[in-house]
């Protein structure tokens, strides 16, 4: 064989070269390395190296088995409201158990709280007895010195009453009236009424006043007892006046008249005087000594919870009535919260029906014509212990209901005195229970949401980036017309016409929640679909599908799945921000109304707003590291990469 070069031609002869190998050896490419692999298994390879990425899943897995477990697995009740359970501290350990009084046992400690000084506890009674207020309290340290206040209070005592005048305004004097009285000259009435004369009280000045006996309607109808019609007093030490030797000295035998305090109005201030207590005395032949002793008083505060313009007062009053210098205490307390609401101090009414229950049941032994003392309790499932009363009917004769100590879960339906970890809210629900019912319901919102935005987002996305031309302006302004009307007008449109519920919701938000990833996948086929392999699969005959899903979409699904995985956590916030505005799901079960409900509680419960606002931020921020973790795992570039 003969070649030309640099114009020679040189022949090549088989002599030329020798065999290098054994023409019996056997040739093959050099093994591979490493083991053969599938897309999503070097996608999940890559996936488990981002360390956070698999935190975050491994979070957002928990977060959905306790949405599941918690709701099915918990007794407690979070859908019939029950308001004497409601803001019942978190409990974990028995109270004396924990690491110290008042942590996580269901106690909770409230300081500088008015004190009952005659019941001997903090004022609660308005909601719950004093007995149950005695037997919750697990300490209480009351102040050794009184509190002065110039506002009435029921738990207050002693003090000075200020009557004073309406106004600054000549000739409008006050008046401070009794009841009518009898009063006869043989009675032994006698009046005592001490008085304070401090300066400067309620930016008024002390005034001129005049203490009379009224029993007509003309100025000559009133015996003076301090001061005149012409000239008032500025006297305010004690008032002591026999009024049965007044009588005699006007020859009067009988007569029925009121105590009255005047007081002259000026008009350079408002005039008051101080009342500390009135005293009205008779002998032993004053028939009306009830009366004359609800008329006296000798403790302010109490004459003014008592008395007051009303047709039922002792005491009428034509201008200004309050206190100052009342005497009311302050303690701090510790009280356990479980034993207020489900004791055993307070009795229980239960029903006939209810008792032959527990009678049928073998629980308890009873007959209503001996009486209370005829029960017998057999088994712990009776819910009382034993019987105070009972009531029957008067034209039947048959027993109506008894009434009996019993333990308050009991009568709740509870087998045990309940315990909530993280206590309950306004409604009474469980905190916990009704966290996860939340996050369920708004986790499956933002699945079914996310999925149709995801699918729809995704073909529009990609018929529009892969055809391009008017096919995609078309496409594009559709989206910016639609992207144009605010979301929230939409969501409360739909609400307007097809009301408050799960469907309206999910279809409110997938009206426009396909567009991000619509908008994502277009560019992203804008990006991709003029590389080199695209172009070598289309003159290769590849038909469109085959270039959009088998070249194109896979390389794009790297940031497509990013923004998709954090769809969710979008939606669950956005239903969160929405029922601030009342536009939420509605109901116990839903997440964005828990919130909104709680923040108000804020400042006295902060538990009832953190944990779910904890849960909330734990979840997107989980979200955000795993959608991280599969934006670098579906990267087609880092295929293969260690």
């Amino acid at each position: 064989m003969a070649e030309m070069y640099n114009n020679r031609e040189i022949e090549f002869l088989s002599d030329d070269f020798d065999l290098v190998r054994d023409k019996d050896a056997k040739i093959s490419d050099t093994k591979l390395a490493t083991k053969p692999t599938t897309f999503f298994k070097d996608a999940f390879k890559r996936f488990c190296k981002n360390k956070s990425s698999v935190a975050g899943a491994i979070i957002v897995l928990i977060l959905v088995i306790l949405s599941i477990v918690v709701p099915v697995f918990s007794k407690a009740n979070i859908d019939k409201v029950s308001t004497i359970e409601k803001f019942l501290a978190p409990k974990l350990f028995e109270v004396g158990h924990g690491i110290k009084d008042g942590f996580w046992d269901g106690t909770r400690e409230k300081k500088h709280i008015v004190y009952d000084m005659q019941n001997e506890v903090p004022a609660l009674s308005e909601k719950y007895s004093v007995a149950s207020v005695k037997q919750s309290l697990v300490r209480c340290d009351v102040d050794k010195e009184p509190t002065l206040i110039d506002v009435a209070s029921q738990y207050a005592s002693g003090g000075l009453i200020v009557f004073a005048t309406d106004a600054a305004v000549d000739g409008k004097d006050a008046y401070m009236i009794s009841k009518p009285i009898a009063f006869t000259n043989k009675g032994g009435y006698t009046l005592h009424v001490e008085f304070g004369n401090e300066e400067g009280v309620a930016n008024s000045k002390l005034g001129e006043y005049a203490v009379y006996l009224k029993y007509g309607e003309k100025p000559e109808d009133r015996i003076y007892l301090r001061g005149s019609a012409e000239e008032f007093s500025k006297d305010y030490s004690d008032l002591d006046v026999d009024i049965q030797a007044i009588l005699k000295d006007k020859k009067m035998s009988s007569v029925t008249a009121q105590v009255t305090f005047e007081i002259k109005s000026t008009a350079d201030a408002i005039r008051y005087i101080l009342i500390k207590n009135v005293t009205l005395g008779g002998g032993e032949r004053a028939k009306n000594l009830d009366m004359l002793a609800e008329v006296s008083f000798d403790d302010a505060s109490q004459m003014i919870n008592v008395a007051d313009v009303n047709s039922n007062s002792y005491w009428a009053c034509s201008g200004r009535k309050g206190i100052h210098n009342a005497e009311l205490y302050y303690c701090d307390y510790l009280i356990d919260t479980y034993m207020l609401v489900y004791g055993n101090a307070d009795p229980v009414t239960y029903s006939a029906t209810e008792l032959n229950g527990w009678i049928q049941n073998g629980w308890c032994e009873y007959d209503y014509t001996v009486g209370p003392e005829s029960f017998v309790k057999l088994t712990d499932d009776c819910p009382l212990d034993y019987v105070d009363s009972q009531t029957v009917l008067s034209v039947t004769k048959k027993l109506s209901s008894v009434t009996g100590r019993s333990w308050g879960y009991r009568k709740l339906g509870y087998d045990a005195m309940p315990k909530f970890i993280l206590g309950t809210d306004a409604s009474g629900f469980d905190l916990v229970k009704r966290a996860f019912a939340g996050l369920l319901t708004s986790l499956f919102l933002g699945v079914v949401v996310s999925a149709f935005c995801f699918a729809f987002g995704l073909v529009w996305g990609s018929i529009s980036g892969y055809f391009g031309g008017r096919v995609d302006l078309y496409m594009e302004r559709f989206c910016e017309i639609l992207g144009g009307v605010p979301s929230l007008v939409v969501l409360t449109l739909a609400i307007l016409h097809f009301g408050n519920n799960f469907g309206t919701f999910v279809f409110a938000l997938c009206i426009t929640g396909w567009m991000g990833t619509a908008h994502r996948t277009r560019t992203q086929f804008y990006r991709f679909k003029g590389r080199e392999y695209v172009l070598a699969s289309r003159t290769l005959g590849s038909s469109d599908m085959r270039l959009i899903f088998r070249h194109i979409l896979p390389n794009s699904m790297g940031t497509i799945i990013t923004g998709a995985a954090m769809m969710i956590p979008g939606v669950i916030g956005t239903e969160a921000s929405l029922a601030f505005l009342n536009l939420g799901l509605q109901g116990s079960r839903a997440f964005g109304v828990m919130l909104s409900n709680n923040q108000q509680y804020l400042s006295l419960y902060p538990n009832l707003e953190l944990f779910p606002a904890s849960i909330i931020a734990l979840l997107m921020i989980s979200f955000n590291l795993f959608s991280n973790g599969l934006r670098d795992a579906f990267n087609p570039s880092l295929k293969g990469s260690d």
